[in-house]
């Protein structure tokens, strides 16, 4: 088994409520820290599963039986260069030379823009280019596809999640065969 990192955000319970971590710790959520932030519940889950798709569809059901209603997961899934150089382990400069084209082509377009000086990127989209050039592991690529394929499934509120996002993993790993 391996142990991996994400945070869930959720809404729908009152903070204030005496069982509010109670409802988390005792409901299988044992293994995430739980805080409120922003009018939104933080569980930042270290869990233990055979693949980043377990971890996460277990842990957004865990947080949903106790109450929560699971609005995303993170990492963020738009990212600044400085973000991409943080997560990828490279530097702020060796992202822009990729982004500018300067040391291969075809680097992914950015989705959004902040400012016109400052667009932001799909990370699902960055990762599987980096694993493509062997700059970031396939795991790291997969778990970015999850986290996105995750998301996606639950803006549409999909209520079949589990097998839902086991066949969403299974194209993202096709994908970066």
């Amino acid at each position: 088994m391996a142990t991996f990192e994400f945070t869930v955000i959720a809404s729908g319970l009152d903070p204030q409520a005496d069982d509010f971590e109670a409802r988390f710790y005792d409901g299988r959520c044992g293994d995430a820290t739980v805080s409120y932030q922003n009018s939104h519940t933080i569980l930042d889950f270290e869990r233990e599963a055979q693949s980043i798709t377990e971890a996460i569809v277990s842990a957004v059901a865990d947080a949903t039986a106790a109450g929560a209603i699971v609005e995303r997961v993170e990492p963020d899934p738009l990212v600044s260069l400085s973000d991409m150089a943080a997560r990828s382990g490279m530097s702020r400069a060796a992202m822009t030379n990729y982004y500018k084209g300067h040391r291969q082509e075809g680097f992914p377009a950015p989705k959004a823009r902040v400012t016109t000086a400052s667009p932001l990127w799909d990370w699902a989209d960055v990762a599987e280019w980096l694993f493509r050039h062997g700059r970031i592991s396939k795991e790291e690529a997969l778990a970015a596809g999850v986290v996105s394929a995750t998301n996606e499934l639950l803006e549409c509120g999909v209520e079949a999640l589990p097998a839902m996002l086991e066949e969403r993993a299974r194209q993202v790993e096709m994908a970066l065969a």
